[in-house]
């Protein structure tokens, strides 16, 4: 064999084997609100939205790669140098805007968990809210993060090979899913094209990464493992996954008025009980793996802004965690449709998510960072920036073209007061720039 054929399939074997905080962070994202809004794609647009699909996996894996660059080259969370550089008011913010759309979508997780849960086992979903939320207690504040990416990494193969599978047992339209790669956006279509990409791009992945790498000790010397963990992660694995799931429900299911369980029971009937035993084994790693990772978003920055350790060395810091993980519990009692929760998890989300996008441009471009972003990287971020604004737009409008009540009311106000401070952001750094010439 040749020397550099062994010394490059050593370096392929330890990034593989050194891969880690990115899954945690594709644990989320592949979780059952994605797959509520592939399964609401699917089932309401056929084939139509694929090209949000696989746009949904690039944007995943570029934001990570800014978050990880971000975290990487700061060498410490995203709150402490936001507080260093922008101020407190500004750490604040984020904190904030982090801490609402994980914590709302906390309690719609932690009742799917419980439904799927309740599906698989005949025991009623209040007790798995309880037994699963005693779980992430005991796990999280017992083990610590390592715990939780194994866990991640282990339960996310899975889930896609499950959902592959069923690729397999489901007829697929090639033609019909060629055409879908075409960009454009079906009446009624803008909610779920913001729960798609929702999932991938998303203000709890873009804050959580750099915890996640400080707690595997990585530094600048790991750029290049990082980079591969993000590819890994969220280019291939979470790229596989939605597509999987997407063509399963495109093919198949015809009614959009499904819960995500629903959705894996109309799959019996329509082509047999393997694919319905596959999708729902496969929603229910899902959303157990995505409970795990999004339980750690709020204590992580909230210990940062405190001060704290962001590891369970600090009794402070696993107390946030035991506080977490308890708190999910009550949303296994919450009534109504799954779905439509969920896809509306992840459209609010969107609402948080430039503001996230837009501070770690910024920072990127600062003296925060000893190597600035490449002109490539800033154009992707960029663009990134333009289509989760614009979907986030879309999103705040048909909520308000409803009629503004309570939910619209409070989705306006965060969504305005986030604008502002994006255009205060983008005037600080034209004039900081404009100084600095």
């Amino acid at each position: 064999m040749d020397t550099n054929d062994a010394g490059l399939g050593s370096r392929l074997a330890a990034y593989l084997s050194g891969m880690g905080p990115s899954w945690v962070a594709g644990a989320v994202a592949a979780g059952p609100a994605t797959i509520a809004s592939l399964v609401t794609a699917g089932a309401l647009f056929g084939y139509q939205l694929l090209w949000v699909v696989v746009l949904s996996a690039g944007a995943g894996a570029l934001t990570q790669y800014l978050a990880m660059r971000l975290g990487l080259l700061t060498e410490r969370g995203i709150v402490a140098v936001v507080e260093d550089h922008l101020g407190e008011w500004w750490a604040w913010l984020l904190v904030a805007d982090a801490v609402i759309a994980a914590g709302v979508a906390q309690l719609v997780i932690m009742k799917t968990v419980a439904t799927v849960s309740s599906t698989v086992t005949g025991v009623d979903a209040r007790i798995w809210g309880v037994v699963w939320a005693l779980v992430l207690a005991v796990g999280l504040a017992g083990r610590g993060y390592r715990f939780l990416e194994v866990a991640a990494k282990t339960i996310v193969a899975l889930v896609i090979v499950a959902f592959v599978a069923s690729l397999f047992v489901v007829p697929i339209d090639p033609g019909a899913a060629v055409a879908g790669l075409v960009p454009s956006v079906p009446s009624g279509g803008a909610l779920v094209a913001a729960g798609i990409l929702g999932g991938a791009v998303h203000i709890t992945l873009i804050t959580m990464h750099s915890y996640t790498m400080r707690s595997r000790g990585w530094t600048r010397d790991d750029y290049s493992l990082a980079a591969f963990d993000v590819g890994a992660s969220m280019l291939v694995a979470f790229g596989v996954y939605s597509l999987a799931i997407f063509l399963v429900t495109a093919s198949v299911l015809t009614s959009a008025d499904l819960s995500t369980v629903g959705a894996a029971q109309a799959l019996g009937p329509l082509v047999g009980p393997s694919a319905k035993w596959l999708f729902l084994l496969g929603l229910w790693g899902a959303a157990v793996s995505t409970l795990g990772g999004n339980t750690i978003v709020p204590p992580f920055l909230l210990a940062d802004k405190l001060g704290w350790g962001t590891t369970i060395d600090d009794s402070r810091y696993r107390g946030l965690l035991v506080a977490a993980a308890l708190l999910s519990a009550p949303g296994a009692f919450i009534g109504g449709a799954v779905l439509g929760q969920l896809v509306l998890v992840l459209a609010l989300g969107t609402v948080g998510t430039p503001f996230a996008i837009a501070i770690v441009l910024y920072l990127l471009n600062s003296d925060a960072v000893p190597d600035r972003n490449s002109t490539l990287a800033n154009v992707g971020g960029v663009a990134l920036l333009l289509v989760t604004g614009t979907l986030a737009a879309n999103f705040v409008r048909s909520q308000v073209a409803g009629g503004i009540g309570p939910l619209s009311g409070v989705v306006l106000a965060f969504a305005a007061a986030l604008a502002l401070a994006m255009l205060v952001l983008l005037a600080k750094f034209v004039r900081e720039e404009v100084v600095a010439a």
